[in-house]
């Protein structure tokens, strides 16, 4: 995979008018035309595949605007089925929230967490909704009957009959938000298997259809005065034999096509999460996304890179670890700039990876060990920090392990309130112990939060007072234990009103 970081500027659908008009004039154009949303789901699809497939109408689209590689859940949260994966990304909310955890939906939470088709009409109810699907349930289900159409195609026609039915409804009708569901490549994932030639050959006719929508959305009458995003996703991957619902990184993988205004040409992210397609695509409506509604997803169009996110460039490959492959780069024990990590209290020995507070991503630190939760480390994005005990005594080491992670001296205004955030992830098992500590102008630490218990990945929210004429702060993240658990942070900010 690149390893480029995607530059952030602007596009507008026509690539002539954006090369001689500028960036600022480009982006005038787009806001006077009206916004409108096409969502085209490929169940069951690599991305790893698409790029060795004969697949043109995918590869425009990668060269014309984003493509961000991803990766889902395992079990507990959910098995990487379609009945989650499709929730997750209509819904913008992870498993623990939508509850769906089977392609029965047995307790599903569509009510708390509807769809984002339902949310435009709650919203928008003047705009025009239209979703098809030739698997039944994601417009049966999923979907909820306040969509304008929902079409569930007759399993004789299958994707066929579902492309003809996104192509007349974008050449004849006018709608503002579509969604496309084509399922033929999960079937001969499961019929063939992801490395096999019917599997190349399916993702090859799922382009064509893809070809067909997007033709027919470029052709429509008001296409110039219209400003598009375009996005393709996929709700789960497959295994080289064939099947998903496990935990290998090959189930889990997913991604994300993206053509629209602010996206780059070429650009690739690491960054974006499947909940973010149902909020970029209402970001791109003009959709508000209330706080109070707990989603998941932030808009692909408001970029919200954090300090580990720049490590991503100095990940080097596997030393001790065995089961991650030798092509993966995905670790490094150097902190961002201002940031670092003391390990003067820190046994020795141990899987070099994990000595200490390692910088890393999923796919690198998932791979160490599967089926011990860390793929339900959902809300970390792109690179984060991990304390990883168990992993560091998977090899012969002398004391205990005591790390602590220090950030930048943040600059304050004293005798005010701050508002400290993280994403964290923690597994707990005694003696361990992970602590939150926050030093004003070098005094001694003070201790904000402990963690002792196990908590789901979330964004924790830590409010601070801080001393009168205290100019700055400095923030401790400690983990402490032996042959135990582990525990994430990501996404670290210090801000005051």
């Amino acid at each position: 995979m690149s390893s480029r970081i995607s530059r952030r500027t602007f596009l507008v659908s026509a690539a002539a008018v954006a090369a001689t008009a500028g960036p600022l004039t480009a982006l005038a154009r787009a806001a006077t035309r009206t916004p409108k949303v096409l969502v085209v789901g490929l169940d069951g699809c690599l991305l790893t595949r698409v790029k060795d497939a004969d697949a043109p109408n995918l590869d425009a689209l990668m060269a014309a605007g984003l493509t961000a590689p991803s990766s889902i859940y395992a079990d507990p949260l959910a098995p990487t089925l379609s009945g989650p994966g499709w929730s997750t990304i209509i819904t913008g909310v992870w498993p623990d929230k939508h509850l769906v955890k089977d392609n029965a939906f047995t307790g599903a939470q569509f009510t708390r967490y509807p769809d984002f088709l339902t949310r435009v009409e709650t919203a928008k109810p003047q705009l025009v909704t239209y979703a098809v699907a030739s698997w039944a349930p994601i417009t049966d289900t999923v979907f909820s009957a306040k969509v304008d159409t929902r079409v569930s195609t007759p399993s004789a026609e299958y994707d066929t009959g579902t492309t003809s039915r996104a192509v007349a409804q974008l050449r004849d009708g006018n709608p503002d938000a579509v969604f496309v569901h084509l399922d033929n490549i999960d079937h001969a994932g499961h019929s063939y298997g992801a490395a096999s030639q019917q599997y190349l050959d399916a993702i090859h006719t799922a382009d064509a259809q893809l070809g067909q929508i997007v033709a027919a959305l470029k052709a429509r009458p008001t296409y110039s005065s219209e400003d598009w995003l375009i996005m393709v996703t996929a709700d789960h991957g497959h295994t080289d034999p064939g099947g998903h619902g496990g935990s290998t990184l090959q189930e889990r993988q997913t991604f994300l096509i993206a053509n629209g205004p602010t996206l780059a040409a070429g650009s690739v992210r690491y960054d974006v999460k499947m909940p973010d397609v149902a909020v970029s695509a209402l970001a791109h409506l003009g959709v508000a996304v209330d706080p109070a509604w707990g989603l998941d997803g932030r808009p692909l169009q408001q970029p919200q890179p954090d300090e580990f996110d720049a490590l991503r460039s100095k990940l080097t490959a596997r030393v001790d670890e065995t089961g991650i492959p030798a092509s993966i780069l995905g670790f490094t024990h150097t902190p961002p700039a201002g940031w670092s990590v003391d390990n003067t209290a820190m046994g020795t020995g141990g899987v070099t990876e994990w000595r200490g507070w390692s910088f890393t991503t999923d796919e690198f630190w998932t791979q160490a060990q599967r089926d011990q939760s860390r793929e339900s480390n959902v809300r970390a994005r792109n690179v984060f920090a991990v304390a990883d005990g168990d992993e560091w005594n998977d090899r012969t080491v002398s004391g205990t392990f005591d790390s602590t992670l220090v950030s930048p001296a943040y600059p304050v205004t004293g005798g005010r309130g701050a508002t400290l955030t993280y994403t964290t992830y923690y597994r707990q098992e005694s003696p361990q112990k992970g602590e939150v500590l926050v030093s004003y102008d070098g005094a001694a630490p003070v201790s904000v939060r402990t963690y002792t218990a196990d908590v789901p990945s979330r964004t924790e929210t830590v409010t601070l007072q801080i001393p009168a004429g205290a100019t700055t702060a400095r923030l401790r993240f400690r983990y402490t234990g032996g042959n135990n658990w582990y525990w994430v942070i990501d996404g670290v900010r210090l801000s005051q009103s």
